[in-house]
């Protein structure tokens, strides 16, 4: 009856002094690096437009071409989307018509729509880029937490003003975001690079 006793009390003295040894041990663990989900993306390759627009380019294979359906949307806006990247370059077209008010207003537009991004930009790189046939196109590159991360526009400034946008429609950082940035970056310089008007 003691021998039970003592032993029974034996094992909740040790029992509580292994709790207090664990408890002020330092823990024993390794913090891991910060990590993102692993993106696989496919090689480039690109397809030529539809006919039914007042100009065309190439785009990726691995996206499709939807209108515009918002209410602002004019008959040659369109969305070039990524259904497995959620990636979307929206493109917006007018036709000037050789009115200087229009171009003017256009001009404006784009700028504006940039400026936007202000509040949360950590940067808008502004450069200008030439094109194998010669067009003049004025690109926008945006750092930071923004939606949309590259943005250009073109224009004869008498009949076409060409504009696009790259946007993700996702609450992602953009730093888990940075490969798939890249590589629509690669696919608008393509549709940069072929973009002809008829």
């Amino acid at each position: 009856m003691l021998s039970s006793r003592f032993f029974r009390s034996f094992l909740l003295v040790s029992g509580v002094a292994t709790l207090l040894v664990g408890c002020t041990s330092a823990p024993d663990y390794t913090p891991k690096p910060k990590g993102y989900n692993r993106i696989d993306l496919p090689p480039h390759s690109y397809q030529q437009l539809a006919p039914g627009h007042p100009y065309t380019f190439q785009y990726s294979r691995y996206a499709k071409v939807l209108r515009d359906s918002s209410y602002l949307a004019q008959p040659h806006w369109i969305n070039v989307y990524y259904p497995t990247l959620h990636a979307n370059i929206q493109i917006t077209y007018t036709d000037i018509n050789r009115d200087k008010k229009v171009f003017n207003r256009m001009l404006e537009s784009a700028r504006k729509l940039t400026s936007k991004h202000e509040i949360k930009a950590t940067a808008i790189d502004e450069s200008m880029l030439k094109t194998p046939s010669g067009m003049r196109v004025s690109v926008f590159e945006l750092s930071g937490e923004v939606p949309s991360q590259f943005q250009f526009y073109t224009t004869d400034s008498t009949k076409h003003f060409f504009r696009g946008a790259l946007y993700f429609p996702t609450a992602t950082a953009n730093d888990s975001l940075s490969p798939v940035i890249d590589y629509v970056k690669k696919d608008i310089v393509q549709l940069i690079n072929t973009l002809k008007y008829k």
